[in-house]
């Protein structure tokens, strides 16, 4: 691994020991407490290129399209933290219209004049609602922050009044409440027991599709009429399934979805409110997603997940006849219709693209480029397009995943490797835009992503092959990748290590554990270590889905399971260096769950770097925690591989 030096021109990143707040739960260890300083990012062009350019790179990390058409809202952390842009649809200058912090989701009303804002405090995923001028002038309180959950739902339909759903009654089970945007009293229309969702209004009428998770990957459908309070089941099959991407019909007498249901593949269908029937009408032997309609009927758009890659499809629903979709950039992309205008906005995430927004008309074929996103400085053929590749589990399993293999010429001898570990456990590893991956792979270090069981993408039957007594067989997969990946002749899997976040910490705090001897350092982010504390204390949203994935921890059954297989009862073998992040305002695994593991590695006179940011939450979501956790990152691996 290239060395790269400790500072450059200039000011340096520094970590300083000490509390960055009083308040620090009072954990012993103040030198856990990350402070950060100022920092620069050397020169460009300069060669290995500093992480900090890497993260600096951005983009539009979600975005949305007006009602008219006419300009796109969007997230950027360009200023430090995520904060709220708007755009022309066709591009031009964009106009920053949030400035504080916990900016977390955002909505177009119907007029398209205001944006609904949620934000949080820190990290703690307890949102307030905002409604937020388009030009940033005026704001007024909707809903203000509480203790509760909440999650938006959907606006009427002449956009005075919106549903979300709300742990308020009794911190645990989501209600559906309707609120008016002027402010007053919510009023709770239903009363729901653990995960009930709303996603969409009925144009015209007074039903709206209400969500029950049913597990990670899967959840069933019912119709609510918001006049009586009356929920009729629409979709409850006997197999679990997903479905997803409502899209209505503009007369409410049906709509299109994508899902799953009776297949291994999530296909693109119809359903008839009126007759009660479900019709699948494309279903290709990969994940239909991102369906949406435009307000007229007349087109139909959807795209399909294809060895990771999105792929854009559209259809006239006038005659019945395919459209000729514009050509984008590869990469993943979500795609949605203008409520009110014939107006398809696509962004994009790809191997060198932070984020892009793009624009298309089927009525002129226009194509626009809304948003560029910035390389910082970094040229984009540096980056690396990742590989795809296929291997055998030991029990005969098909694994799956992306290697980030650093281009020859950048080495001077096999490349060491990290075997990354994404969330969920139901996500896929993409070809997205991953700094992290590209630093590594441009400073010869390969990095693959992997798919093991559970993961998303490559059917139903794949996703729930971890469920419940399985859980361990996605570990093992963990070995049996690094057991693949050391056949590689140009990698040198003798210096290897694994990486997650979230699941994937867990995954990491399991495997090294439980397998000792098979790598040689971990790097853990807010992973669980206690399965039973953490799924007791876990917060209301997940504890929705976990119930089925993992199992529900109110019976002794899986008291006992977890009591017996969590990683806390094999830290103590942990013996390689260890690097842990934790937020301390996490409310999906609490921070104690890392602060546990680290005592115990401790304990035994272990290696461990602990980061504990008492300003964040599940992510590290300030640019400064970022640059300083992922310098740290840069700065273990070329000690320990």
């Amino acid at each position: 691994m290239t060395r790269l030096p400790s500072c450059f021109i200039g000011l340096c990143s520094v970590l300083i020991a000490g509390p960055l707040f009083a308040d620090t739960d009072d954990w012993p260890y103040p030198e856990d407490i990350p402070v950060t300083g100022p920092v620069t990012v050397g020169l460009a062009g300069e060669k290995p290129a500093d992480i900090v350019r890497y993260l600096m790179a951005g983009g539009a990390l979600s975005a949305s399209i007006s009602p008219d058409g006419e300009f796109v809202a969007y997230s950027s952390r360009v200023s430090g933290e995520p904060q709220l842009w708007v755009v022309a649809a066709t591009g031009g200058a964009s106009t920053q219209l949030t400035f504080g912090g916990g900016m977390r989701t955002f909505h177009w009303a119907p007029d398209g004049q205001s944006l609904l804002v949620a934000r949080d405090a820190d990290g703690n995923e307890r949102n307030g609602y905002y409604l937020l001028s388009v030009d940033g002038t005026s704001e007024s309180v909707v809903l203000p922050q509480t203790d509760a959950y909440r999650q938006f739902g959907t606006f009427s339909g002449d956009g005075e009044r919106f549903l979300y759903a709300s742990t308020e009654r009794n911190g645990r089970d989501f209600d559906i409440f309707v609120a008016d945007l002027e402010g007053g009293e919510p009023e709770v229309i239903y009363e729901g027991e653990f995960g009930f969702f709303p996603v969409s209004w009925q144009p015209g009428g007074n039903l709206v599709l209400v969500s029950e998770t049913r597990g990670e990957d899967a959840n069933d459908m019912h119709l609510l009429d918001i006049e009586s309070g009356e929920l009729t089941p629409l979709f409850q099959p006997e197999v679990a399934s997903s479905y997803e991407g409502f899209a209505w019909l503009p007369d409410g007498s049906g709509f299109y979805l994508s899902t799953n249901q009776d297949r291994e593949f999530a296909a693109l269908a119809f359903y008839s409110v009126e007759q009660g029937t479900l019709d699948f009408r494309s279903t290709p032997e990969a994940d239909v997603g991102d369906v949406t309609i435009t307000s007229d009927g007349r087109y139909l758009a959807w795209t399909t997940n294809e060895e990771g890659y999105s792929k854009l499809h559209g259809l006239s629903l006038e005659d019945g006849s395919d459209l000729a979709m514009p050509e984008l950039p590869e990469g993943v992309y979500t795609a949605a219709f203008a409520k009110a205008a014939p107006v398809l906005m696509v962004r994009i995430s790809g191997p060198a693209i932070p984020g892009d927004v793009w624009t298309w008309s089927p009525n002129t074929q226009e194509t626009s480029q809304s948003f560029r996103s910035s390389l910082a400085g970094l040229s984009p053929e540096s980056f690396i397009v990742p590989q795809p590749l296929s291997y055998a589990a030991r029990d005969g399993v098909t694994l799956r995943g992306l290697l980030y293999r650093p281009a020859a010429d950048h080495c001077e001898e096999a490349p060491a490797v990290v075997v990354d570990v994404h969330g969920g456990p139901t996500g896929q590893s993409r070809p997205r835009f991953e700094p992290i991956a590209q630093y590594l792979a441009n400073v010869c270090v390969a990095i693959f992503d992997v798919n093991v069981r559970g993961s998303t993408g490559y059917g139903k039957t794949y996703a729930r092959l971890d469920n419940q007594e399985k859980r361990l067989d996605s570990v093992r997969d963990l070995v049996d990748t690094a057991e693949f990946l050391a056949r590689d002749e140009t990698l040198n899997a003798d210096r290897i290590a694994v990486m997650g976040g979230s699941y994937g910490g867990y995954m990491v705090n399991a495997v090294l554990g439980a397998y000792p001897d098979v790598f040689d350092a971990g790097i853990s982010m807010v992973g669980v270590s206690d399965w039973v504390r953490a799924l007791d204390e876990a917060s209301p949203f997940l504890k929705a889905s976990d119930r089925i994935e993992y199992g529900d921890i109110r019976e002794e059954k899986w008291q006992e399971f977890y009591r017996e297989n969590s990683p806390i009862n094999t830290a103590h073998k942990i013996r390689v260096p260890v690097l842990m992040q934790h937020g301390a305002n996490d409310p999906r695994d609490p921070v104690t769950e890392s602060d546990r593991i680290v005592r115990i590695i401790r304990n035994n006179e272990g290696t461990v770097r602990y980061m504990r940011f008492p300003d964040e939450g599940h992510s590290l979501r300030r640019q400064r925690n970022r640059v300083a956790f992922y310098r740290t990152v840069a700065e273990f691996l070329e000690e320990h591989i």
